[in-house]
């Protein structure tokens, strides 16, 4: 691509490179929004990272500045074969499973191997490139150099482009969740980028899923290292039970858990009230440090998940952060 043309992009600005930018975040709403003004995108099942390249160097940031590069280096290999002098770039990292959709815990799995093999990096958004700042261009706009800088890669590698659509997101909302894809996010086509959560992007998920603070783990009589990770969400600063979490492990992850728990053992309950769940008078209690996601079907009104799911940790998520979401 012509790298001088960026000059003529609105709203771009030479300027030096940012050591980091904090990335934009989607509001959690009910539904897609109506209107040609909206764009769509698939919302992927995996870790958001911005990644940052300087000359030959590669970073992988964490929305909270971890620096995540040594996690990933097969993807940030194919990163410093692009032509780019400097660019940062803002996406999600996946593993897939045999059917093609995005698995959460074969992620963790490719992590743990080392290096990150079988990865995918989906890049959706492009904050900075080659000298100028683009966080003032409309985001379609950031879109099009996107998909023109990575257009020669194809759709089969290591990096691949987020299309989306424009308009019609009810519809895309339902061919997603039908696919067995987690949700959607929608995005103003003319906003500009904000370093915050803001209602210009959007996330509509199709089951209720989010991070929960694991804050022990209940004894089993069935010869496994526990029964259920007990859970909670922080509101106004305090620690609230939301419930235990008792499938979607396996073995070796029980066994994982157990050992990583049992380091972080206390006495006492980390809730700020005591919770009325008898299913914990066999419970062990750890410091409130872990965070895991949780796919479950609704929230009941005494603030308790029904059918909960693990996914698996969330190293990216600080557990104070960790809060009820509700559609607004």
């Amino acid at each position: 691509m012509n790298f001088k043309q960026l000059k003529n992009l609105p709203g771009a600005r030479k300027a030096a490179m940012p050591d980091f930018v904090q990335p934009q975040l989607a509001t959690l709403v009910a539904k897609p929004p109506a209107g040609d003004e909206w764009v769509h995108e698939l919302k992927f099942d995996g870790y958001r990272l911005l990644c940052h390249l300087a000359g030959k160097q590669i970073r992988f940031w964490t929305r909270n500045q971890k620096d995540w590069t040594a996690k990933f280096a097969s993807v940030a290999k194919a990163v410093k074969a692009l032509p780019l002098k400097s660019a940062i770039l803002d996406g999600e990292i996946v593993a897939l499973d045999p059917s093609g959709r995005a698995s959460f815990q074969r992620l963790q799995q490719s992590i743990n191997k080392g290096g990150g093999s079988g990865l995918i990096f989906h890049i959706f958004d492009l904050i900075y490139l080659e000298g100028f700042n683009l966080t003032r261009t409309p985001l379609l706009e950031r879109k099009r150099v996107l998909a023109e800088l990575l257009e020669p890669l194809g759709n089969t590698g290591l990096l691949r482009y987020s299309d989306h659509i424009e308009g019609n997101g009810e519809l895309f909302l339902k061919e997603a969740c039908k696919l067995g894809i987690e949700g959607i996010v929608s995005k103003h086509a003319n906003s500009a980028y904000e370093s915050t959560r803001s209602r210009n992007w959007l996330k509509i998920k199709c089951l209720k899923r989010q991070e929960f603070v694991i804050a022990g783990y209940t004894l089993s009589d069935k010869g496994i290292p526990f029964s259920s990770l007990v859970l909670g969400v922080y509101e106004k600063g305090k620690l609230i039970y939301a419930g235990r979490a008792g499938t979607g492990f396996s073995n070796a992850m029980r066994v994982e858990l157990k050992k990583m728990l049992d380091r972080l053992a206390r006495p006492t309950k980390p809730f700020e009230q005591i919770p009325k769940d008898p299913g914990l008078r066999r419970a062990v209690w750890v410091e409130p440090k872990l965070v895991g996601e949780v796919a479950f079907s609704e929230w009941t009104d005494e603030g308790i998940i029904r059918h909960p799911s693990f996914q698996g940790l969330r190293e990216d998520k600080k557990p104070t952060d960790v809060i009820r979401e509700n559609p607004s």
